[in-house]
């Protein structure tokens, strides 16, 4: 259950610890910032179900993160991308009724920012850069989706394992120790709890990772990150063709 609150981002920055809202100029956010409500969320709170009208946008901020994920027949969800700073879920682009196709939920807890979709929508007609801004995400958030549907049909478990603990790290501010459970990296790659405890059983054998209750400590990141496929560098990559610094880095991930 999310915890609304007022004023600034915990940090104390004149805006939200949200990539997305720092990369808007002084007088776009200015349309939207007296609409911003600050919330705290918690792991597996849920944003949308399939079917819900989408009526806010959710900015997470800082190490908090959000993610997509599809309902199969099975009963099962498989994650298919993961937010965090660099981006928003829910109503980006969108002008009317929307209804969700994926359920989104938070993957790891903390800070957010939300904004009703209307109150975005009369911000855009107001500005044609903040227009583009959230545009230009939507193609970035687009390239994310296509990059993880090949990923998922061309790069081993052992490839994407390490790819989903890279893309968490990123996202953490470098933290080594990543909230990852062996049930939810099973969900982020679509396999059963038993590859992925193989995997990581591997990599702890290999003295890249050791496993904690609850989470992942990232003992050798350089061995992780070379263990990884490259889907991570290409959605990097096109961030900063489209959005220059908006993609979060560790070294960048201080502010």
């Amino acid at each position: 259950m999310m915890t609304e609150r007022r004023g600034n981002a915990a940090d104390g920055a004149d805006r939200p610890y949200n990539n997305l809202l720092r990369r808007l100029s002084a007088s776009d956010f200015a349309l939207i910032e007296p609409h911003l409500a600050h919330e705290e969320a918690h792991g597996r709170d849920l944003l949308y179900n399939p079917g819900d009208d989408v009526e806010t946008v959710h900015f997470p901020c800082g190490p908090s993160l959000a993610s997509y994920l599809v309902p199969n027949e099975d009963g099962r969800d498989v994650e298919t991308i993961l937010v965090g700073r660099e981006g928003a879920v829910g109503g980006i682009v969108s002008e009317g009724y929307l209804p969700a196709y994926t359920r989104i939920t938070v993957k790891f807890g903390g800070p957010f920012v939300r904004l009703h979709v209307r109150k975005l929508h009369a911000a855009k007609l107001q500005s044609a850069t903040l227009r583009n801004v959230f545009a230009r995400y939507a193609d970035c958030l687009l390239a994310q989706i296509f990059q993880a549907t090949a990923c998922n049909a061309i790069h081993s478990i052992e490839q994407r394992t390490a790819k989903w603990i890279v893309s968490a790290m990123e996202r953490i501010d470098g933290n080594e120790v990543v909230p990852l459970t062996h049930e939810q990296l099973a969900t982020l790659l679509g396999v059963g709890r038993s590859y992925t405890s193989r995997v990581i059983q591997t990599f702890k054998a290999e003295g890249v990772l050791e496993t904690r209750r609850g989470s992942i400590l990232v003992r050798n990141r350089e061995a992780l990150r070379i263990r990884a496929c490259l889907c991570n560098e290409s959605v990097r990559n096109h961030f900063e063709e489209v959005l220059r610094g908006v993609y979060p880095t560790e070294e960048a991930g201080k502010g």
